[in-house]
C-alpha cells in the first residue's frame, strides 16, 4: 500500500476533520483507517430516526458493567462503527460548552491553545452558522449548524417561556458568551436532514488523489521501536497487513485509543499481564478518568392533547441552569434539563403512548465522578470492561435532585397547564431524598458522552502532552475526546470538531 505521510485511525468526527484539513495541501499523502464502512442504513440521516438506530451494525453496541449508583444496571454505550463515527448515531444538538469549561484543559496543560478562546477559532472555522457571522459564529465551515425558530414544537416552546417565566435567562443560542438559559437547540441539520462529520468534512474530498480512506479496516495493534510508532497492523477483508507512515494519530474515540494502545503493550502493568499482552510502554494512567453525561429519563407528563410530532429531533431544548437557583445568568451551569416531544423513560419504566406525553429530561453538567476503562481481552472482538462510575459522589447525587427538582417546578408552572394533564414519573408519592434517590437510580441514563481515558496534561500521568503528542513516543498523536481533561457542559461534539481543527492548524504549519 506504500508508505503515507500520515495515518490517521478512526474515521468518526476528529478523524473525518484530519483528513479533510491535512490532506488539503494535494502533497501530503493522508490515509484514513476505519473499521466500519459508508453510512448505508437511511434511518442515519433522519433526525427523528436518533434514538432508535442503536443496535444496528454500525454500532460496536458497548455496555458497562452493572453500575452500584443506579441500582446495578449495565447500559448500553452505543459507538459508531462507521465513517463519521458516533456523529451518525447522536442527536446533533451543537453545544460547544461554557467558557469556563475550557479554563481546566488551560490549566491542565499549561496551554492556552485549549483554553475556550484558544479554541474558538476552531468553533468559528467548523461551522456554517444559520444566522450568519458573528464575533462568535462563522458562515465558511463545512458543518451546517442550524438554530430553529418557528418549526420548534409547540410543547417546546411552552417548555422554554415556563423556564423564563420562573426567571431563567433567554439565550439567543447556545454557543456564545454565556450558556445559562432557555433557546432552541443548535443542530447539525440541513434540509431536514443529519449532517454528520463525514457528510461535511470527509466526503466531499474523496476524490483528492492524496488522500486514501481504507473503510473495513480494523486496527490490531501499533508496531513499536522504541520511542516510534514503525507500523500499523491491520485486518483488512480478513488478512492482515501493515500500514506505515511517518505520523501516526489516533482518533478512534474513549474507547477504542485506549484498547488498541494496550493491545499494543502501552497501558497499566497489571491490566496487560492480566490479558498477556508483553508490557513495552508503562503509563498506569491509561483508561482512566473516564466521565460520562448522565440524564435522568425521565419527569414525564400526560399531555391534555395530543402532541404534536417534532419535526427536528424529538429532544429541541437544552436548559442549563445554575445549582444556586433559577435566576442566576452567569458562569458555568451545574445541571440541565432537556425537553422531548415525546415520553422518554428508561428500561425501568413503561411509557405512555407516543402522542400523549411528554417529558422533562434532567441532568448533572459536571460530574465528579470518575470511572475506569479496562481490557477483558486482548483480542478486537474483546469487550472493554467500562466502569463509569455513576453517581459515586455525593456532590453528583445532589446535583442530580436539584435537577429533578427544577424540571418539576418547570413542569408543574402555569405557562405548562395548557399541556399538562398529569405528572406520571415519578409521580406525586415520590417526595423524599431516599424516594427521589431511588426513582433517580432507576431513571439515569447515558448521554452518549464519554471522555478522558487518553487525558492531556503537563503531569507526568497524563497520556499527552499539551500538543498531544504521546509521551514517550515520537510520532504519535491522539486527538478526539479521550484527550479531554474533564466533560464540556454539553454535548461534546462540538468541542471534538474544535479539538481536531486547532490540531490541524498547528500540524499545517510546523
Amino acid at each position: 500500500m506504500g508508505k503515507y505521510n500520515v495515518l490517521i485511525i478512526g474515521g468518526g468526527s476528529a478523524g473525518c476533520v484530519l483528513a479533510n484539513r491535512l490532506s488539503a495541501d494535494g502533497r501530503t499523502a493522508v490515509a484514513l483507517v476505519e473499521a466500519g464502512g459508508r453510512p448505508t442504513d437511511p434511518d442515519i440521516a433522519v433526525p427523528q430516526m436518533w434514538p432508535f438506530i442503536q443496535g444496528r451494525d454500525f454500532d460496536w453496541c458497548y455496555e458497562t458493567i452493572p453500575q452500584p449508583g443506579t441500582a446495578n444496571r449495565r447500559h448500553a454505550w452505543p459507538r459508531g462503527k462507521v465513517l463519521g463515527g458516533s456523529s451518525c448515531l447522536h442527536a446533533m444538538a451543537h453545544v460547544r460548552g461554557h467558557p469556563e469549561d475550557f479554563a481546566s484543559w488551560a490549566d491542565a496543560t499549561g496551554s492556552s491553545r485549549w483554553s475556550y478562546d484558544g479554541l474558538l477559532p476552531g468553533f468559528i472555522k467548523s461551522e456554517s452558522f444559520s444566522e450568519g457571522q458573528t464575533a462568535y459564529h462563522g458562515t465558511e465551515g463545512p458543518l451546517p449548524v442550524y438554530l430553529p425558530g418557528d418549526d420548534v414544537n409547540p410543547v417546546i416552546s411552552a417548555y422554554m417561556q415556563a423556564g423564563q417565566s420562573l426567571g431563567v435567562p433567554k439565550l439567543s443560542d447556545h454557543n456564545g458568551p454565556e450558556l445559562i438559559g432557555t433557546t432552541p437547540n443548535s443542530l447539525t441539520i440541513r434540509n431536514g436532514q443529519r449532517v454528520s462529520a463525514a457528510d461535511a468534512y470527509l466526503f466531499p474530498v474523496l476524490d483528492r488523489s492524496n488522500l486514501t480512506v481504507l473503510s473495513g479496516t480494523a486496527a490490531l495493534k501499533l508496531l513499536l521501536d522504541r520511542n516510534r510508532v514503525t507500523g500499523v497492523e491491520v485486518l483488512q477483508d480478513g488478512k492482515i497487513q501493515t500500514l506505515v507512515a511517518d505520523e501516526y494519530i489516533l482518533s478512534g474515540g474513549t474507547i477504542a485509543n485506549p484498547l488498541l494502545l494496550m493491545r499494543s503493550g502501552i497501558g497499566p502493568e497489571e491490566d496487560l499481564a492480566r490479558i498477556g499482552v508483553p508490557l513495552l510502554l508503562r503509563r498506569e494512567a491509561l483508561g482512566q478518568n473516564l466521565q460520562d453525561h448522565l440524564l435522568g429519563a425521565g419527569n414525564v407528563y400526560r399531555s391534555r392533547k395530543p402532541v404534536p410530532p417534532s419535526k427536528l429531533q424529538l429532544s429541541e431544548s437544552l436548559m442549563y441552569l445554575s445549582a444556586e437557583n433559577l435566576t442566576r445568568s452567569e458562569g458555568k451551569p451545574d445541571v440541565v434539563l432537556g425537553c422531548v416531544t415525546g415520553p422518554s423513560v428508561s428500561e425501568c419504566f413503561d411509557a405512555p403512548p407516543p402522542g400523549e406525553a411528554y417529558t422533562l429530561l434532567f441532568g448533572v453538567t459536571h460530574p465528579t465522578s470518575r470511572g475506569v476503562l479496562r481490557p477483558s481481552g486482548a483480542g478486537l472482538d474483546d469487550k472493554p470492561l467500562l466502569d463509569p462510575a455513576y453517581l459515586q459522589t455525593e456532590a453528583d447525587r445532589a446535583h442530580f435532585r436539584r435537577a429533578l427538582e427544577y424540571a418539576r417546578e418547570v413542569g408543574h408552572s402555569e405557562a405548562m397547564s395548557d399541556w399538562r394533564l398529569e405528572e406520571v414519573l415519578p409521580g406525586r408519592n415520590v417526595r423524599t431524598a431516599a424516594e427521589v434517590d431511588a426513582f433517580i437510580a432507576r431513571a439515569a441514563i447515558t448521554h452518549h458522552h464519554p471522555v478522558g481515558t487518553c487525558r492531556m496534561g503537563a503531569d507526568e500521568e497524563a497520556i499527552v502532552a499539551e500538543d498531544l503528542k504521546v509521551k514517550g513516543l515520537d510520532n504519535l498523536h491522539i486527538v478526539d475526546a479521550s484527550v479531554f481533561p474533564t466533560l464540556t457542559s454539553g454535548p461534546v461534539h462540538a468541542a471534538i470538531l474544535a479539538v481536531a481543527e486547532t490540531f490541524a492548524e498547528e500540524m499545517i504549519s510546523h
